[in-house]
């Protein structure tokens, strides 16, 4: 970062980088077609000793590239709903995710097995790729399951994420408020565009 640049610019360039990234995805085949995110939903859930705490988004959007299985998913991270307060919202913004120098969490990689694509058929699959949650990276490995029927493509997540591994603290005070461990489980239904 440079020194005096503003936490808008920064967001700015975030989202550019994202739109390159989907554009780069895109480009790889001209005349293909790749399925994009018609409905899509992301829940996380935090059980802790005092507390448990779910919010989700329907806001994720995603791009899958089926002649080389990449992809890339995106949701705001002010878009999760569901707190047990307003108040933890804010501080789930505020505080912890910092949602205005990081407005967004990606996952973009590829799938590691073959899938057909054109052939109706549930695979079991291992998605790796970077998991971009608070300005942390993580290379990851996600199981997840992908159902293919009459042209449409449902794919199902679940999986768990330690907050250290993205740098997000908790204080003392809410420590068992909130986990350090944290579930989450994603749906998306896409369809060739």
């Amino acid at each position: 970062m440079f020194v005096g640049e503003s936490k808008k610019n920064r967001s700015v360039k975030g989202i550019k980088y994202f739109v390159v990234l989907l554009c780069l995805i895109s480009a790889t085949v001209h005349a293909q077609k790749k399925f994009t995110i018609q409905k899509g939903s992301i829940t996380f859930t935090s059980n802790a000793e005092l507390e448990l705490i779910e919010a989700s988004s329907k806001m994720l959007v995603g791009l899958l590239d089926p002649t080389n299985n990449q992809f890339a998913f995106s949701v705001s991270v002010q878009s999760f709903r569901g707190f047990n307060s307003e108040l933890q919202r804010i501080h789930f913004n505020e505080k912890y995710m910092e949602s205005e120098t990081y407005p967004k969490a990606t996952f973009i990689g590829k799938i590691i097995e073959q899938v057909d694509f054109l052939a109706d058929g549930l695979y079991e699959v291992r998605a790796k790729g970077d998991l971009d949650i608070h300005g942390q990276k993580q290379n990851r490995i996600i199981r997840g399951k992908i159902t293919i029927l009459n042209g449409i493509v449902t794919i199902e997540a679940s999986f768990k994420i330690p907050l250290s591994d993205h740098n997000i603290s908790i204080p003392k005070i809410v420590n068992q408020k909130i986990a350090t461990e944290i579930e989450v489980v994603m749906n998306a239904t896409m369809v060739m565009q």
